[in-house]
């Protein structure tokens, strides 16, 4: 029978259900999904940013990422500007609204992730910090998994 204990790293992937479960509750008060989180995160500050370019940078098919600016117009957070010469061509953008959400909902996330080393020292979730950036680094990770 197969156990976590068998795991090359045990228990990651049960903290990892568990740091991503709290943020997720957290954002259900502001009602907004982790998806729609990932999406103004990477809005944030930048002018506007082509459908298939956000779809890149977050790992996610465009039809998601058309779902999820979906979502994100109607609640008044982000905006949709048709391309000058083909109207098939859109950016998005967050409006006002959609900015000022961010470092709250940023503040949040750091909440979330301290919740869960601040039992530790300084030093020691420091030595966690440099191993786990190390192994994101190695694995060559750049698309942050949402769902």
């Amino acid at each position: 029978m197969w156990s976590t204990d068998d795991r090359a790293v045990p228990g990651t992937d049960l903290l990892s259900n568990h740091v991503s479960q709290a943020f997720a509750r957290r954002l259900e008060d502001q009602v907004v999904t982790v998806a729609e989180w990932a999406v103004r995160r990477e809005l944030y500050g930048v002018d506007r940013l082509a459908p298939s370019r956000l779809a890149g940078q977050l790992g996610l098919t465009r039809g998601a990422i058309t779902k999820l600016a979906d979502r994100l117009v109607a609640k008044g957070l982000a905006t949709r500007t048709p391309g000058p010469s083909d109207a098939r061509a859109q950016t998005l953008a967050l409006t006002a609204q959609g900015q000022r959400l961010v470092p709250k909902l940023a503040a949040l996330a750091d909440e979330n992730d301290a919740k869960f080393v601040a039992h530790r020292g300084v030093k020691r979730r420091s030595m966690v910090v440099r191993v786990l950036k190390g192994i994101v680094r190695r694995r060559n990770h750049k698309a942050r998994p949402i769902d």
